[in-house]
């Protein structure tokens, strides 16, 4: 098991808690909560899986370069592919940026 912890400048705010995903053979889940009055996404990721900092490092610079929230992101790996994590974090941004009183849900198991 391995943890990697990573933080992003980041300046819009998350409103609410958002949950998707899940800890399971080859998937991923992530927790993101608001950090009010801060100026960062800080990533606590813990992977089942050693020795892909490089890749982890890539995949999240991308998204953090051009979505952070200012949030802690919680993020528990089960071999998922760089594929499955990008198709996670952008359903947690997609998730975190609809209007809550629009009926929709916070939180997913699978896919939407």
């Amino acid at each position: 098991m391995q943890t990697i912890s990573i933080d992003y400048p980041a300046a819009e705010k998350l409103s609410r808690p958002v949950h998707v995903g899940a800890v399971s053979s080859g998937d991923l889940e992530i927790i993101m909560i608001p950090l009010p009055g801060g100026s960062t996404a800080t990533v606590a990721l813990r992977t089942s899986v050693d020795g892909f900092d490089t890749i982890w490092r890539r995949v999240l610079d991308r998204f953090f370069a051009e979505s952070a929230l200012v949030a802690h992101y919680e993020i528990n790996d089960f071999g998922a592919t760089p594929g499955m994590v990008s198709l996670r974090l952008a359903q947690a941004l997609e998730i975190a940026r609809e209007d809550p009183d629009a009926g929709q849900t916070t939180t997913t198991g699978g896919a939407r």
